[in-house]
């Protein structure tokens, strides 16, 4: 008995051992491929770069609207875990639609961009967006993962607005729901802390989530808005990747609304 609890041990020791090592494998979830040029995907659409802080260069695509007429601020859209911005694209077009400039950046290892994601890369990365758009009025979009990102860039740069879609508390209790088996908070080396953050944010915030996303479930996200003092945006039935969250009703007219008001008031 005592050889076999030894070896039950030594392999559950292993296992902590390999997910602590591979653990960003499982957190970031890049699409790498080179993606086509801006103007084949969105009308207008610009191919735009610049380097971050620690000298990596990134690309990202910059979709003007009409902010020279309506004096409105230009979106920031800070991705999730997974995908590329042409994923984001039906998004930006939409927010265009509506006047609003956008950026749609990705982070280090997305979208042909070189570099490996961590915590304080991505931070860097959305550093190097919000430094590329200049002294302009900017409400910062934050998509799950990206909220995070967006939550602690508000606190470098303050934003104009920020709206959260799809936040969790922390990546360790969006871990425990995903993992429950696993003792996420000890092995976590990335943090992603937002509810502790988000209530120095000075900008007034929206917090958008899905009451049917099991992924991050709606009381993390309500937990974040109310740490916010944060207006709720609540799309029924919502799943954390179904379309009605990329650019549904909703969530482009929590973005409009908020961006309309900001400009309204300058």
């Amino acid at each position: 008995m005592t050889r076999t609890a030894l070896v039950i041990v030594a392999v559950l020791l292993l296992l902590l051992g390999l997910l602590w090592v591979f653990q960003r494998r499982l957190i970031y979830l890049p699409d790498g491929a080179p993606v086509p040029p801006a103007g084949e995907v969105i009308p207008g659409g610009r191919d735009v770069t610049f380097t971050t802080r620690d000298g990596v260069r990134l690309a990202a695509w910059y979709v003007p609207g009409e902010q020279e007429v309506t004096g409105l601020p230009t979106v920031l859209v800070t991705g999730g875990n997974a995908g590329n911005r042409r994923d984001r694209a039906p998004l930006a077009q939409t927010l265009v639609a509506q006047g609003l400039p956008v950026l749609l950046m990705d982070y280090r290892g997305y979208g042909g961009n070189s570099g490996t994601p961590t915590e304080e890369g991505l931070f860097l990365d959305a550093l190097a967006a919000r430094e590329f758009l200049g002294d302009r009025p900017v409400v910062y979009f934050g998509e799950s993962l990206g909220a995070a990102v967006a939550t602690r860039l508000a606190l470098e740069r303050p934003p104009a607005g920020l709206v959260l879609r799809s936040p969790f508390t922390d990546l360790a209790a969006a871990g425990r729901v995903n993992y429950p088996f696993l003792p996420v908070g000890l092995l976590l080396r990335d943090r992603f802390p937002v509810a502790e953050r988000i209530g120095q944010v000075r900008a007034p915030v929206v917090v958008v989530y899905g009451t049917g996303d099991t992924i991050v479930p709606p009381r993390l996200s309500r937990a974040v808005a109310q740490a916010a003092n944060a207006s709720e945006v609540a799309v029924a039935g919502a799943g954390h990747n179904d379309l009605v969250m990329l650019n549904g009703d909703e969530v482009v007219g929590a973005v409009v609304e908020l961006a309309r008001r900001i400009g309204g008031s300058r």
